[in-house]
């Protein structure tokens, strides 16, 4: 069983942004600043207790939408995105989590939601902040789709997803996380089809553009 998480007193900054929020951390304050109203308890999660925590209310997703501008993948685009949903009455763990990875914003999952979500969907942190996290602090429930999404984020680092296989290897991995894609609203079939057939449309464009 998952010890419950400590507290500890530290001086929080919330900076409005649109629809979401940044949260940092600097270090404890004394005792005769604490008596601020930008002073604010945060918990401070031990790495295990929060490997646990994501087993059981993270996801790791990655999803197909359309880009106009992807024309070498048929107008589709790969977005992977680490996230974590929490009630608002314990959206201090959410906050939190921003000082565990050293990266993330917190926003609210709707207009009127009393569901918040951290989330973490920039390629850059997440290869070098949440990746090697759950590589040294292994996950348990959600280990397959975390193999496929840190497989996924590593070869977009590399732009392996800009050309037809790589994209279509990519695809491929992400209709098999979740449940194997069964809440999709489109199909790998549909998705790959558009993919090939830009494909076999390329050397005929080609083709026109020398004569």
């Amino acid at each position: 069983m998952l010890e419950h998480p400590s507290i500890r007193r530290y001086s929080l900054t919330v900076s409005p942004s649109s629809y979401g929020e940044t949260v940092s951390s600097e270090n404890p304050s004394g005792a005769d600043n604490q008596q601020e109203t930008t002073r604010s308890p945060i918990l401070e999660l031990d790495p295990r207790w929060v490997a646990g925590f994501v087993d059981g209310e993270g996801c790791f997703s990655v999803s197909v939408h359309r880009n106009a501008n992807a024309r070498s993948t048929g107008g589709w685009q790969l977005h992977p995105v680490f996230h974590v949903y929490q009630h608002e009455r314990y959206r201090a763990v959410l906050e939190a989590l921003v000082s565990v990875f050293g990266c993330g914003r917190l926003r609210p999952k709707g207009p009127n939601s009393s569901v918040w979500s951290f989330a973490v969907d920039g390629l850059v942190a997440q290869e070098q902040h949440v990746v090697p996290f759950f590589e040294c602090h292994p996950l348990v429930v959600k280990a397959d789709d975390f193999r496929a999404y840190s497989a996924i984020v590593r070869s977009m680092r590399r732009k392996e997803h800009l050309d037809r296989d790589g994209f279509e290897r990519l695809v491929r991995l992400a209709y098999g996380m979740n449940l194997a894609g069964k809440q999709r609203s489109r199909s790998m079939g549909e998705i790959l089809a558009g993919s090939s057939e830009t494909a076999r449309q390329a050397p005929s464009t080609h083709a026109k553009s020398r004569r």
